[in-house]
């Protein structure tokens, strides 16, 4: 049964009617199983938990800590990202379901230990239905400090028995998928003697950078961040840097990574890699389309693109890994395996004449639809359903 928690606050006009909406042929859709809105006075703590899904298993997601300008844009940031993972999850192959939490305020202002642990007291209190881990503004020592209040949290420290860095295996995995564009494109799963522009160099897109240089592609970057791209430049000093993506786009470029936040695909931008002969589109950030038919665009103007919860799945499942006890080869092999679901995504996308997003919802919906059928299965000692 959904489930809408509210504390201090009320939805606003319109708020449930986004929850709630499903597709209408029976497919999983925008319909979230639970949204709890939290609220401790004592810590200033005010974040939404999302809970998409849990066809597969327990809802696993991070924890977004961003300086939102309402809670409205919030929620809505919350119901994207937690549908999104259910999809990531899906495709990734994991028994886990899709959520995501947020947090709101700044976090270089406004995180500390007594928020962090009041937030931890409230995914405690859904019991495992909802599993977080790291995204942008929070980090593993976050992790840790969240789990000295719950159980279930993921991303933490080595010292701590964790995974550590999740980024790693995101810059990976998107890694792998941007080879298997190039497979697709140009017959050769490499990227030597392309050019690349990556835009955002932060958590997961400097990792990239560094698979990139070995790989021999010649990379151009931006990021709004100078010590970001102060970090790049010292770790690679043959990279050029641009002044801002708008710049990047002009940068005759052969693959696009958009590695920062969403939306970075919209009219303006597809149009601009269009008109530049750009060929692949293939980065980590989440939620790169901005509106649907966007990934129709793309396709229309002969850009491949790489879904982005397909190829940046790769963090997703460093930090799953660690539910049974971490182990880094065993995670990363199964991370490489999206150079292989990526090219299947291609070939169903060309075989039905869709868009790889397409393609890409299509096989997660089926994997959810199938499995979730198998609680009809009345198990010894167990109630149905």
């Amino acid at each position: 049964m959904t489930d809408v928690q509210t504390s201090a606050t009320h939805p606003a006009p319109g708020v449930l009617s986004r929850i709630f909406r499903t597709e209408q042929d029976g497919a999983p859709g925008d319909g979230h199983e639970q949204v709890v809105l939290c609220h401790d006075r004592s810590s200033g703590l005010k974040a939404i938990i999302a809970i998409h899904s849990t066809a597969l298993g327990p809802a696993l997601g991070g924890t977004r800590f961003h300086q939102y300008a309402s809670e409205e844009e919030a929620l809505e940031d919350a119901l994207r990202l937690s549908r999104g993972m259910s999809y990531k999850n899906a495709l990734a192959g994991l028994d886990l379901g899709g959520g995501k939490a947020v947090i709101i305020g700044d976090p270089d202002k406004a995180k500390n230990e007594a928020m962090l642990r009041a937030y931890g007291r409230f995914v405690q209190s859904l019991r495992g239905r909802y599993i977080t881990a790291c995204d942008v503004g929070t980090y593993v020592q976050d992790m840790d400090v969240i789990a000295r209040e719950t159980e279930f949290v993921t991303g933490r420290s080595p010292e701590h028995g964790g995974a550590g860095d999740s980024s790693i295996l995101t810059a990976f995995g998107v890694f792998q998928g941007m080879r298997a564009s190039a497979q697709a494109r140009w017959g050769q799963p490499t990227l030597r003697g392309k050019r690349v522009g990556v835009a955002g160099v932060g958590k997961v897109g400097h990792y990239l950078v560094g698979h990139l240089v070995a790989d021999g592609a010649t990379v151009v970057i931006t990021d709004v961040s100078e010590t970001a791209l102060n970090r790049v430049r010292a770790a690679h000093p043959e990279v050029e840097v641009v002044a801002d993506t708008k710049a990047l786009l002009r940068a005759d470029l052969d693959v696009y990574a958009p590695c920062a936040l969403g939306g970075a695909l919209d009219d303006l931008t597809v149009g601009a890699l269009g008109a530049a002969g750009t060929s692949i589109v293939c980065g980590a950030a989440n939620n790169q389309l901005a509106h649907p038919g966007v990934e129709k665009d793309l396709a229309d103007r002969g850009i491949l693109y790489a879904p982005d919860y397909l190829v940046n799945s790769g963090g997703v499942i460093q930090v799953a890994d660690e539910i049974d006890g971490f182990n880094f080869e065993r995670a990363k092999n199964k991370a490489t395996k999206i150079f292989d679901t990526t090219l299947e995504i291609f070939t169903r996308a060309a075989t039905d004449g869709v868009p790889p997003a397409v393609a890409a919802d299509r096989l997660a919906e089926k994997r959810m639809r199938e499995i979730s059928a198998l609680r009809t299965i009345l198990l010894p000692g167990a109630r149905k359903g």
